[in-house]
């Protein structure tokens, strides 16, 4: 079970998972704990207002303040790791995937525990002519920019289209399951991302030229992702 929050439904599919869909503040949905029993959950999360979410480890100098409260964007703290992520209404897909521990999906190595999420994503890409989608299998790679921004990294289960990263994932496990949380943007727009964080004028154009690159967005309606997705979630 999951902490419910307000502006959310529920319904199952085909038996299999738990579908929620919930409207509200990323700190709120950052801050929901898993509780036993856990089952398999989708829960796809909509959030209300503007959020830099920093990863468990980034320093607070990361973020700058002043920037934030002129564009009217929260500061939010996950509790995974990785580099900061920007979540816009309407503009930000997040969609978290929850497994209980004695489920066949689980795996207890962490790099390979996300692989096959990330070929459900890679399957429901390829349904919607989505082409060139590939997952990434191997270790977390590194790049100049990743301790800052969250896309300038690739790690395990998250996915590719044509070598520039679509989809993000972070992984939060406990002893009684973990939880996949997945986002994608409609638009790759480092800039905007880049112009909250505390960065000297010249180092933020330097990462703007490099994660142009980096990254790509999925300009479709976010239900139809949202479908594709769940018609190739493993059943039991």
């Amino acid at each position: 079970m999951e902490t419910p929050c307000p502006g959310q439904s529920t319904e199952e599919v085909g038996g299999t998972w738990t579908v929620e869909r919930a409207a509200g503040e990323a700190a709120d949905f950052h801050a929901r704990t898993l509780s036993e029993p856990v089952a398999r959950r989708v829960s796809v999360l909509e959030v209300l207002r503007p959020a830099l979410v920093l990863g468990s480890t980034q320093p607070d100098h990361h973020a700058d303040g002043a920037a934030l409260a002129r564009a009217g964007v929260a500061l939010v703290r996950r509790r995974s790791g990785g580099g900061a992520v920007l979540l816009v209404p309407g503009e930000s897909l997040w969609v978290d995937v929850v497994v209980p521990r004695d489920d066949p999906l689980w795996d207890d190595d962490v790099g390979r525990a996300a692989h096959w999420l990330g070929r459900a994503w890679q399957a429901a890409l390829h349904e919607l002519g989505v082409g060139g989608a590939t997952v990434h299998t191997g270790a977390l790679v590194a790049s100049r920019w990743s301790s800052l921004v969250c896309f300038a990294g690739l790690g395990p289960g998250e996915v590719q289209v044509d070598g520039r990263k679509l989809l993000g994932m972070a992984q939060r496990r406990s002893r009684a399951g973990a939880r996949f949380q997945c986002t994608l943007s409609r638009r790759w727009e480092p800039a905007t991302l880049l112009g909250l964080l505390g960065l000297a004028h010249e180092d933020r154009a330097r990462a703007g030229e490099e994660l142009a690159a980096a990254a790509t967005g999925l300009d479709l309606a976010f239900p139809l992702i949202v479908d594709a997705l769940l018609a190739h979630l493993p059943p039991r």
